[in-house]
């Protein structure tokens, strides 16, 4: 049986592909209060149909991928709500049954086949932990302890049948190594890495990128490298970098351009700089991104404007 690369089949079909953005900060839009340590699984227990309609939206607006709502939804972090493994795995499988029921009802309404990808999200244990320490990378866990963390939900994802996981986020290169050796479990089973950064030359926990990507290089599994939730001015300068370490195809999915305040758990303006997605998408095409999307504070609006400026290209 093949290893079917789903990036590698839609880059064959266009040059670009569009990433969804924002699911928690746009959940909170519609009215959820994600002050919770589940943050957005908090609403697969709620309201999963606002999920759902999130997705769709996103697909509406033009992206190919959506990233299901299991970023923070762990066993080890229902659990300390009371929720038993069992309905737990439950609600991890659910947020993959979500996205694939609002990408049918997309391409029930547009009336026309469109391939479009379902990527179960990862995120780090420092998610988990819910103390902003997934822009630092500051925790230690044994490589046992993060793979024993993280293999309940990665084969929950699996088995709902997801296209690709997206390991997001990602600020520790203990971690990372322990995931990508998780993965290499399920030889079938493609995913991307996508890393937080402390600047363009180190991953948020210090770590060389260089070392960083040298190693994901390494791993066939692993389709395509990058980073994510990083302020949007620094994309740019980290693209410049990370263009000259891999072949893989590059994602990069920036916030909003404001600032994130782990204390305070509070978005703020930046006008420290003038970068938006449209005068900064053309330098990172020349840096060869492929992916493109948004994370937190992106909205469907964003996602319109990214598409229609990669169809122009």
């Amino acid at each position: 049986m093949k290893n079917n690369n789903p990036i590698k089949t839609l880059l064959e079909q266009k040059k670009h592909i569009v990433i969804d953005g924002a699911l928690a900060s746009e959940l909170q839009r519609r009215g959820c209060n994600l002050n919770d340590s589940l943050w957005s699984a908090k609403v697969l227990i709620e309201q999963p149909e606002l999920i759902q309609q999130v997705h769709y939206d996103y697909f509406v607006a033009g992206a190919d991928c959506a990233i299901t709502a299991s970023y923070q939804a762990t066993p080890m972090g229902f659990a300390k709500k009371g929720i038993e493994l069992e309905e737990s795995i439950k609600l991890i499988k659910t947020s993959v049954k979500l996205a694939q029921q609002a990408k049918m009802q997309y391409l029930n309404d547009i009336k026309q086949d469109k391939a479009l990808l379902i990527a179960g999200s990862v995120g780090p244990y420092g998610a988990y932990l819910a103390n902003g320490s997934e822009y630092t990378g500051d925790y230690q866990l044994s490589e046992s302890e993060f793979i024993a963390f993280h293999k309940d939900r990665v084969t929950a994802l699996i088995d709902a049948n997801v296209d690709i996981l997206a390991c997001e986020t990602m600020p520790s290169f203990l971690e990372i190594k322990a995931l990508a050796k998780l993965i290499q479990q399920f030889p079938m089973v493609n995913c991307w890495f996508s890393l937080t950064l402390k600047d363009q030359q180190h991953i948020s926990d210090g770590t060389p990128l260089a070392e960083a990507i040298e190693y994901l290089n390494s791993i066939e599994q692993i389709v395509s490298v990058g980073i994510n939730c990083i302020a949007l001015e620094k994309v740019t300068p980290a693209l410049e970098v990370l263009s000259k370490l891999t072949n893989k195809p590059l994602i990069v999915y920036p916030n909003s351009g404001e600032q994130y305040d782990p204390t305070t758990k509070q978005w703020h303006k930046n006008h420290d700089h003038n970068c938006t997605f449209a005068n900064q998408l053309d330098a990172w095409i020349n840096l060869d991104a492929k992916l493109i999307g948004g994370c937190c504070q992106t909205t469907p609006k964003d996602i319109v404007e990214i598409h229609q400026l990669l169809n122009k290209k």
